[in-house]
């Protein structure tokens, strides 16, 4: 049974979503990961099983299908 660790609703649905990851000062974007959604407040929850495969999928030698560009903005600076 789901149950939000950030808003406490038992209310969620399925989706795929895209995130980012940082491996060893390389970022990585992992698209289409199969996760748990709080209705409520949006919170993203991810299956021990789907933690380990992008783990592994990050650690691994493979090459990505495909590789982009990404914009860096550093809030530290921002007054």
């Amino acid at each position: 049974m789901f149950r939000c660790h950030v808003c406490g609703s038992e209310e969620s649905h399925s989706e795929s979503i895209s995130e980012v990851f940082n491996v060893r000062g390389k970022f990585y974007l992992v698209e289409k990961i199969p996760a748990m959604v709080c209705s409520r407040c949006g919170e993203e929850v991810l299956s021990r099983e789907t933690t380990e495969g992008v783990r592994v999928m990050l650690h691994r030698e493979d090459e990505p299908i495909r590789s982009i560009s990404l914009d860096v903005f550093s809030y530290g600076g921002f007054n």
